[in-house]
C-alpha cells in the first residue's frame, strides 16, 4: 500500500507539474548632463565620459578599469545601409546602419546540433529591423528604428581583442543628433549601449525613449519550463506566457531588466541608470516577440543633451556567467517553487564536473550523495514496509472475514496495526518528503545548459536529449523524434518493476493491476525526457533497491 501511495504521489506530481506549466503559469550614480567628446587621439579613458561608463563597458564589475579604442573615422558617403561585423572570442554580431540594429548574434561556444559540421547558434536571426532598437514612445522624433545611421568606421569588420566602441550617428535637418554607442568586451556576453540625444535647437524635446529587443518565438513553447518574455519587476521575476501577451497590458514600476528567453539562451536589456518608473510593453506578431522598455518621460532642453545607459545581454543562461552581472540578472534562471533546492544541486553537479569532467558521472555521484542524505528516511520507510509485508497474511484474513462490512474491516485493521505497533503511513511519509527534491532535480536537469550536448558514454551523446539507440526512420506513437530504442528508459522501467516486486503486494486486486501498470506508465512518461533526468531516476531506483534489500535482510 505504501509503495502504491508513493508511486501515485510521484505520478500525481508529474501531472500537476505538466498541467501547471501548460495552463496556470502566466505566459548606479545619477546620469550626467553632458556627453563628453572623444579625444582627437582616438583613445578615451572609461572615466572621462561619466561615472557610469565603467558599468557600460565592463560586464563584470570586478574587472579593472580599461581604456577603449574608439573606432571613429570619417562618415561614409554611401547611402546604402552597411552591415558591420563585430567579432569577439565569444560571439559575432552583425550590426546594420539601418536603425543601428543588431541583426544577428552568433555564439561560437554553442552549436545548433551535435553534428560536427553544424552551424553555430544564432540567437537573433531576423529578416528585418533586427534588435536593440531605439525609438520615442510618442514619436517626437519619428522612425528612429528605421532611419539610416552613419557608422563611424571606414571598414566593415572589427576584431575585439580589447574593449572597443562602435558609434552610429543619425542627424536631423534641425541639427538634432541621435548617437548610439555599442561597447564590446572580449570576455563578456554583455554589450554596453549608450544613447545620446543632442538638442542644439531653441525648443525642448519631451518624450519617453524606449529600447526594444526582438526575437523569434522559441521552438517547442509549452513544454516543461518557461520560454518567452520575462521581466524583473519590483524585485520579482515576472514570466509572461505567449497566450497571455495581449492581456498582460503595460507593466509599470521598478524594472531591473527585460528579456526574451528560451530553454538555454536569453536576449535582455538592462537599464543602468535609475530603474524606477519604467514601463514595459510586450508584443507578439508574426512569430516575433518584441519587448519595449520605456524610460521615464524627460525633457531635453534647448542647447542640452541627455545620456541613457544600458547593457545588452545575448548569451547562455549559465549561473557561472550570470552571477557576476548587475541588476539581479541571475534570477532569469528560475527553477520554480523548489529553486532553493535546485540551485545548490546545480552548483554541486558543476563542482563534481570540475573533478571528473563527465556530466553523466556527475549526475550519478550527485544522485548517490542525495540518496545518502536521505538514507535515514529511506531506512524508516523500508522498515515500515517490511513490517507491513509480515502482516500481509493477517490482513488478508481480516479482509476476507469482513469483506461485506468495510467499516468493521477498517476497525480490525487499525487494531492490528496498533497491536503490532505498525504505522500504515510509515513507508509513505518519508518518501513523500523526497518529492520536492525530485521535482527540483527534474527542473534543474531539464534546463541546465551545462547538459546541452554533453556526452555520457556510448550512444548517450547528449544528456539534454532523449536517449536513442539505433536511430531509424519511421514513426513510433508517443515518441518524439528522433526515433530509436530508448535503452536507458527501458532499463529504468525494469528497475521500477523490480522495486514493485520487492514491495508488499496489495490486497486489493484493482490495486495490484495498478501496480503492474505503473512501471509501464512511468516508462512512457520518461521516453521523451532528457537522458540526464532518466539517468538520475535510474540510479536513484538502483540505490533504493539495494537499500531496501539491505533493510529486508536485516529484519528477517
Amino acid at each position: 500500500m505504501e509503495q502504491i501511495r508513493f508511486l501515485l504521489a510521484i505520478a500525481l506530481s508529474f501531472l500537476v507539474l505538466l498541467v501547471w506549466q501548460n495552463y496556470f503559469i502566466e505566459k548606479p550614480p545619477n546620469q550626467p548632463d553632458e556627453y563628453s567628446e572623444q579625444e582627437s587621439s582616438g583613445v578615451t579613458d572609461v572615466q572621462k565620459g561619466s561615472d557610469n561608463q565603467e558599468n557600460l563597458l565592463l560586464a563584470d564589475k570586478k574587472q579593472p578599469q580599461q581604456k577603449i579604442e574608439v573606432l571613429k573615422n570619417e562618415q561614409p558617403s554611401t547611402k546604402t545601409a552597411r552591415e558591420i561585423i563585430v567579432q569577439t572570442p565569444l560571439f559575432e554580431a552583425k550590426i546594420s546602419e539601418r536603425g543601428a540594429a543588431i541583426n544577428s548574434i552568433t555564439l561560437f561556444g554553442y552549436k545548433t546540433t551535435l553534428s560536427e559540421d553544424s552551424a553555430f547558434m544564432n540567437l537573433i536571426d531576423l529578416e528585418n529591423a533586427g534588435t536593440a532598437l531605439i525609438s520615442f514612445k510618442n514619436n517626437v522624433i519619428p522612425d528612429l528604428d528605421k532611419v539610416l545611421y552613419d557608422a563611424q568606421i571606414s571598414h566593415s569588420k572589427i576584431e575585439v581583442t580589447t574593449p572597443k566602441e562602435l558609434q552610429f550617428i543619425y542627424k536631423l535637418p534641425q541639427g538634432i543628433r541621435i548617437i548610439k554607442n555599442y561597447f564590446f568586451d572580449p570576455t563578456s556576453y554583455m554589450i554596453g549601449l549608450t544613447v545620446v540625444i543632442e538638442n542644439p535647437t531653441d525648443f525642448p524635446i519631451g518624450d519617453q525613449l524606449q529600447v526594444s529587443i526582438r526575437s523569434q518565438v522559441p521552438e517547442n513553447v509549452g513544454g516543461y519550463i518557461f520560454e518567452g518574455p520575462a521581466l524583473h519587476l519590483n524585485g520579482h521575476l515576472e514570466e509572461i506566457n505567449l497566450d497571455d501577451i495581449e492581456d498582460s497590458g503595460i507593466h509599470n514600476g521598478t524594472i531591473s531588466w527585460a528579456a526574451i528567453e528560451d530553454r538555454y539562451f536569453a536576449s535582455a536589456v538592462l537599464p543602468l541608470d535609475a530603474q524606477e518608473n519604467i514601463q514595459a510593453h510586450i508584443w507578439l506578431e508574426n512569430q516575433i516577440i518584441q519587448v519595449d522598455l520605456q524610460m521615464p518621460h524627460a525633457n531635453i532642453e534647448p542647447q542640452k543633451q541627455r545620456l541613457y545607459n544600458f547593457s545588452l545581454f545575448f548569451g547562455p543562461k549559465s549561473l557561472e556567467l550570470l552571477n557576476g552581472l548587475e541588476n539581479n540578472f541571475h534570477e532569469i534562471i528560475n527553477f520554480g517553487w523548489f529553486d532553493i533546492i535546485a540551485r545548490p544541486c546545480l552548483y554541486l553537479m558543476n563542482l563534481i564536473y570540475q573533478i571528473i569532467p563527465n556530466y553523466g558521472i556527475a549526475i550519478i555521484l550527485l544522485t548517490l550523495l542525495i540518496k545518502i542524505l536521505f538514507w535515514p528516511l529511506g531506512n524508516k520507510s523500508y522498515e515500515s514496509m517490511n513490517q507491513m509485508r509480515k502482516l500481509q497474511p493477517r490482513m488478508k484474513e481480516l479482509q476476507e472475514k469482513f469483506k461485506d462490512d468495510r467499516q468493521k474491516m477498517n476497525q480490525e485493521l487499525m487494531n492490528l496495526y496498533r497491536v503490532y505497533k505498525v504505522n500504515p503511513l510509515g513507508g509513505c511519509i518519508p518518501m513523500l518528503l523526497q518529492i520536492p527534491v525530485f521535482i527540483a532535480l527534474y527542473r534543474m536537469l531539464y534546463q541546465a545548459i551545462e547538459l546541452r550536448h554533453a556526452p555520457f558514454f556510448l550512444w548517450i551523446n547528449d544528456l539534454s536529449a532523449p536517449d536513442r539507440l539505433f536511430q531509424f526512420e519511421g514513426y513510433i506513437p508517443l515518441m518524439q523524434e528522433p526515433y530509436g530504442i530508448p535503452v536507458l528508459t527501458i532499463i529504468m522501467g525494469g528497475t521500477m518493476f523490480l522495486q514493485q516486486k520487492m514491495s508488499p503486494p496489495p490486497g486489493d486486486p484493482s490495486q495490484a493491476k495498478m501496480m503492474m501498470f505503473l512501471p509501464v506508465f512511468f516508462t512512457f512518461i520518461f521516453i521523451n525526457f532528457p537522458a540526464g533526468l532518466v539517468l538520475y531516476w535510474l540510479i536513484n531506483n538502483v540505490a533504493s533497491i539495494l537499500q531496501q534489500y539491505y533493510v529486508n535482510k536485516k529484519n528477517e
